[in-house]
């Protein structure tokens, strides 16, 4: 899995990659406190060699949790910048800070 961060010059902004390898999967997006955790918010497009990828338009100076969904099951990124303990998923939430 990977991130990518490109900030813009022209705008407060951050277009981040996201791309995760997935070769067996049927659909995988990123949930997270940039899209309201919606599960449906922001697929991401399978590529010709099975990796999924999307690019998001995030605030930057800001930090978001987030996770990938795929194929219904969450996995964490292990280049995230940070882990966050989230007592609601009972889980360790990607951090991402812009």
């Amino acid at each position: 899995m990977a991130i990518k961060k490109q900030y813009l010059k022209s705008k407060p902004v951050c277009k981040v990659t996201f791309s995760v390898p997935a070769k067996e999967a049927k659909n995988v997006a990123v949930v997270g406190s940039f899209n309201e955790w919606n599960t449906e918010a922001t697929e991401l497009k399978k590529q010709k060699n099975g990796t999924f990828k999307g690019t998001l338009d995030l605030a930057k100076d800001t930090s978001y949790e987030f996770r990938y969904l795929v194929d219904g099951a969450y996995v964490n990124d292990e280049q995230a910048d940070a882990f966050a303990y989230n007592e609601f998923a009972a889980a360790e939430n990607c951090v991402i800070n812009l």
